[in-house]
């Protein structure tokens, strides 16, 4: 007797899209090397049919009520920062970052804030309910109204949803979930993109928030396919060096709030612990007069940040210099070598340039070029920039200077740190006035801005 093939389908992981056959290419959204092969997705499974009774009877827009719950609050006002104001219910929120780095932690409290005046359902597919409540303990939390569900079976998890109603869940980690309807291990492409269809559905109809943790790959993109950060609300990563106590979360997609927006916390024994002024926690360990070390002024979100830049300058050994990064773009630190060697007239040609931004930081704009080009030249040339001197500015390849957005905030935090002196572009300068008690110093190019804030320049 002959036994039929079972039939197999190929999924992007990067859109999501299915065709029967592999291809190099996806057809839906045209990258290359993305297709995985898995099991057909099920036409009887919980993502189906979860939101298909709601959304059967067409409404006309004007109909529609937005009167809605208030969102659920937390203590963390960091995290309410980055959440644009607190959780929505209905949300799904998706918080992504390295093993380690915090993400349980951070799940748990939330969950005890919630739980506080909620029933709140903690749904552990990594750890049992013992290591949790080891946690748990060692955070301080009382675990009163707050029910763990140890289980990685989504129609187990939907079932308990049904009969508990919390009001609020918590899923550890989501990419440890798998539907029975798919015949394939918990992790792949199909079964994350099912199970979290399968929450979301249950999240809108019920319109009680989940929030969810999610593993991340060696390229810092979110395991599994890609339309999962499309199916969620709100996408947020955490980030931090392992070796420090500094914690960022970055918000990179929220429905309900502005996205880019950053929140600081410390990793400590009871927990994350808000960091409300980061700037002066990030400067309270910088030494005035340093070589190499120099204070900017960027924007994360719609908070200014005064974060410490330094460099190293050293003759190289090999035949082609290195250029090391960290917290900058490569490609900012190529840029500015560059410029410096060409338009200033700091040979860099054969030196290993050394970067690193304090406190784990991660500076990702423009307006941080000319704090870097002088930090650079500051060690080359062995001089140390004046005290309270602060630079904002965006570097062209002409060696310009050129405007950033947002000067005036950023000027603001560099007065209420106690600084003097803030080099800035020469049209700012003139557009912008004067701001309180920071002295303006305009530059237009790299090489007066060297000349004007170092006891020696070219």
């Amino acid at each position: 007797m002959s036994t039929a093939k079972s039939r197999t389908a190929f999924f992007c992981k990067s859109c999501g899209g299915e065709t029967l056959r592999w291809e190099g290419r996806c057809p839906a959204c045209r990258e290359w090397n993305t297709l995985v092969e898995a099991p057909p997705r099920s036409r009887n499974g919980p993502c189906e049919s979860g939101l298909r009774g709601e959304l059967a009877v067409a409404q006309e827009l004007s109909d529609v009520s937005t009167d809605s719950s208030p969102r659920l609050t937390v203590r963390s006002r960091e995290m309410e920062r980055v959440l644009g104001g607190g959780i929505v219910p209905g949300s799904v929120i998706l918080i992504a970052g390295d093993p380690g780095i915090g993400k349980s932690t951070l799940l748990l409290g939330l969950a005890a804030d919630v739980s506080a005046h909620s029933e709140t359902l903690y749904v552990s597919g990594e750890e049992s309910p013992a290591q949790v409540k080891m946690r748990a303990d060692r955070l301080g939390i009382s675990g009163r109204d707050l029910y763990i569900l140890a289980a990685t079976d989504l129609e187990t998890v939907l079932q308990c949803l049904d009969e508990r109603k919390p009001a609020m869940v918590l899923v550890d980690s989501i990419q440890t979930i798998r539907s029975e309807h798919l015949i394939s291990e918990s992790g792949t492409v199909g079964q994350i993109k099912e199970s979290t269809r399968g929450l979301a559905a249950w999240a809108k109809a019920n319109d009680t928030p989940v929030l969810m943790s999610g593993h991340v790959t060696k390229g810092g993109d979110v395991a599994g396919p890609r339309v999962l950060e499309h199916i969620v609300d709100v996408v947020l990563y955490m980030e931090g060096d392992p070796i420090s106590s500094w914690r960022l979360l970055r918000t990179y997609k929220n429905r309900f709030g502005s996205t880019n927006e950053v929140g600081v916390f410390e990793m400590s024994g009871t927990g994350l612990l808000d960091v409300e002024d980061p700037s002066h926690v990030f400067m309270s360990a910088r030494h005035p007069g340093s070589v190499g070390s120099v204070i900017v002024s960027v924007m994360e979100g719609s908070r200014p940040m005064l974060v410490e830049i330094q460099a190293l300058t050293v003759p190289s050994h090999m035949p082609s210099p290195r250029r090391v990064a960290t917290g900058i773009d490569l490609n900012r630190l190529l840029l500015v070598c560059a410029v410096l060697t060409r338009r200033a007239g700091i040979p860099l040609a054969n030196q290993d340039v050394i970067v690193n931004v304090t406190g784990g930081l991660r500076v990702t704009e423009p307006a941080a070029d000319l704090g870097l080009a002088l930090a650079v030249a500051s060690n080359h040339l062995d001089s140390p920039l004046a005290p309270g001197v602060a630079a904002i500015g965006e570097i062209g390849l002409g060696g310009e200077v050129r405007m950033v957005p947002q000067l005036d905030r950023r000027l603001r935090e560099a007065e209420r740190l106690g600084l003097g002196r803030c080099l800035v572009p020469e049209e700012a300068a003139r557009e912008q006035g004067p701001s309180g008690s920071v002295n303006h110093v305009p530059v237009s190019t790299v090489r007066q801005a060297i000349r004007e804030s170092l006891n020696k320049g070219s």
